[in-house]
């Protein structure tokens, strides 16, 4: 299979839209990979298949290691028991909602996708004031082990379905648990250090044309970067603000899917 013709010269179109998706990855979690589809699909002229496998390519390297390290040396602990069943139940779930998604048209799948993200904003906006902003965890809570399972599990097939790292579902998880914004967005972080999209990635490759390995290192080398600048961001600011703004973004990327049409 030939590469999309476009993808061959536009490294710096992919470069800037990994940094804005990294920015905001590190501001809100893995939550910067929402915008992410929307951008690529703008900016490289790519279809919606073609755009949630690159973003799910993309981040197969540990593109969101520096702003785990950040989030570290503030003090943010990390509950690692929590991340392996998130981890093992997004494996699961990505290559089944990948073959979902390649077997339906991009038009529905992009306006269903769309409709998710304003469905979460809502639902993040208004259960935020009512959640707790208090200190992180510092271990595990008792029962978490299922709830962590299934949060993976929903997070992997919305991520091979829709392109998108999960974090619509893991953070509200998370947060669920006892864990504070800030805590939820790095667990969210943390749990993309391993490749955990490959499963997802290789049902996109089988059934999409192969995307340019220069594009693809483009948009994870400026996620990288940007992800270190958005965790250092995130530092200045409270978990609810941080909430908040996490349901801003979903809407911002639910319009730009519709604004692009076709």
């Amino acid at each position: 299979m030939e590469c999309h013709p476009v993808l061959e010269t536009s490294q710096l179109a992919a470069a800037a839209s990994g940094a804005v998706g990294g920015v905001l990855a590190g501001f809100f979690g893995v939550g910067g990979n929402l915008i992410l589809v929307p951008l690529l699909a703008l900016a490289l002229g790519l279809s919606q298949h073609q755009a949630q496998g690159l973003t799910l390519a993309a981040l197969l390297p540990p593109v969101g290691l520096p702003a785990v390290l950040e989030y570290r040396r503030q003090g943010v602990p990390l509950l690692w028991s929590v991340v392996g069943l998130a981890v093992l139940g997004f494996v699961l779930g990505s290559p089944a909602g990948a073959a979902v998604a390649n077997a339906v048209p991009g038009t529905p799948l992009r306006l269903g996708l769309a409709a998710l993200l304003l469905l979460s904003a809502w639902r993040q906006w208004r259960g935020d004031a009512e959640a707790s902003t208090g200190p992180a965890l510092e271990q595990a809570p008792p029962g978490f082990a299922p709830r962590a399972l299934v949060a993976g599990l929903g997070a992997g097939f919305a991520s091979g379905l829709l392109g998108i790292g999960g974090a619509i579902v893991v953070i509200p998880a998370f947060r669920g648990l006892g864990m504070n914004q800030r805590q939820a967005q790095a667990t969210s972080l943390a749990m993309m250090l391993p490749p955990i999209a490959l499963p997802g990635v290789l049902v996109y490759a089988r059934a999409q044309p192969v995307l340019s390995w220069g594009v693809l290192a483009a948009v994870a080398l400026g996620f990288s970067g940007g992800a270190l600048v958005g965790a250092r961001l995130a530092h200045v600011l409270s978990p609810r603000t941080l909430g908040r703004g996490f349901a801003v973004l979903m809407v911002v990327a639910a319009v730009l899917l519709v604004a692009r049409g076709g």
